[in-house]
């Protein structure tokens, strides 16, 4: 293996994990904030929304039942999170902060460029300019709760390496 792809595998491998273990809290915190949303805030969560008009989109949403729409809810939502760990752990090398709230930053930027920025320009219905401030807010600390994971997570896996 050369030097160069170990060096690339180590930094965009470790980041991957992390953003895949962050995904499981930030989901737990997503499904238990849902229930205190108002009722008629209870709707799906945005990764199910997403995937649901993205499948449409994509003419495969009629022929998926509630649970496959659900599973690959699931399926993208921690590929996302994956995703943008992968991002993130050459970053964190760059910026000398503690982990945590490194992550917890990162994780706004991610919020932002999601929900501010790819929603609005792709019309998903889950763009934060058209959800209550509840769901907003829900959203954010989720985001919150997946950074601060992130960067724990890459911290402590980049020290066992």
């Amino acid at each position: 293996m050369s030097k160069m792809f170990a060096i690339l595998l180590r930094f965009f491998g470790i980041g991957s994990v992390a953003g895949i273990i962050a995904t499981i809290p930030m989901t737990l915190f997503m499904l238990l904030m849902q229930q205190l949303l108002p009722k008629w805030q209870k709707y799906a969560l945005p990764p199910e929304r997403i995937t649901t008009e993205l499948t449409k989109r994509a003419e495969v949403g009629k022929q998926m039942n509630k649970p496959q729409q659900v599973g690959a809810a699931l399926i993208t939502h921690f590929g996302y999170g994956s995703n943008m760990g992968m991002f993130y752990a050459p970053l964190s090398r760059r910026v000398h902060l503690p982990p945590a709230l490194k992550g917890a930053i990162f994780g706004m930027l991610v919020w932002a460029g999601s929900y501010l920025g790819i929603a609005p320009t792709m019309k998903l219905p889950d763009a934060a300019p058209k959800q209550p401030l509840q769901r907003n807010i829900m959203m954010i600390g989720a985001h919150l709760v997946w950074g601060t994971t992130l960067g724990i997570a890459e911290d402590m896996l980049e020290r066992a390496m």
